[in-house]
């Protein structure tokens, strides 16, 4: 196993400042709004140019509302400024994170859908305070393959039964 994939060498992140977390929220709160109006409007140009063009459409439209969908590395949530350093709240976001990953790539194949996912991303803001090792404890017991990941950012896994 390489460096990169042994879960003992990953630890919890240390725990944030209050007054950080605090002015960080502030911001989240002031900013993002703002952030997401301008997404908004850059998809609704989206749409009406791919009224024009669609090759523009099909290409550009599920990166737009992707960016809009994930909250930037920055933001702090409500959920997060409360619960900074619990180890018992993360533990329980990451097994609801994984288990729903886990639902969708286990999901039986349906004809003319698109196939259920076999990769994902945990992000690090969903096990900060477990650390990565955590999360491949719970993913490998699932059924998940670790993949080359950096885990101050994120734990990239591979679903196993896809191949």
């Amino acid at each position: 196993m390489d460096g990169y994939e042994d879960p003992a060498n990953w630890t919890p992140e240390p725990v944030r400042s209050r007054g950080v977390l605090a002015l960080r929220f502030i911001g989240t709160v002031l900013f993002l709004p703002a952030l997401y109006v301008f997404w908004l409007a850059a998809v609704v140009v989206l749409v009406v140019v791919s009224t024009f063009t669609e090759a523009i459409a099909s290409v550009s439209m599920d990166r737009a509302i992707e960016r809009i969908r994930r909250l930037p590395s920055w933001c702090v949530s409500w959920p997060e400024l409360r619960h900074e350093g619990d180890s018992a709240y993360y533990r329980a976001r990451v097994d609801k994170v994984v288990a729903g990953w886990t639902a969708r790539a286990s999901a039986p194949r349906t004809p003319k859908k698109t196939l259920p996912p076999v990769e994902c991303a945990i992000p690090l803001r969903d096990y900060r305070a477990v650390g990565g090792q955590y999360v491949a404890q719970v993913a490998l017991a699932q059924g998940w393959e670790l993949r080359p990941t950096d885990v101050r950012k994120e734990v990239r896994l591979w679903w196993s039964a896809a191949s």
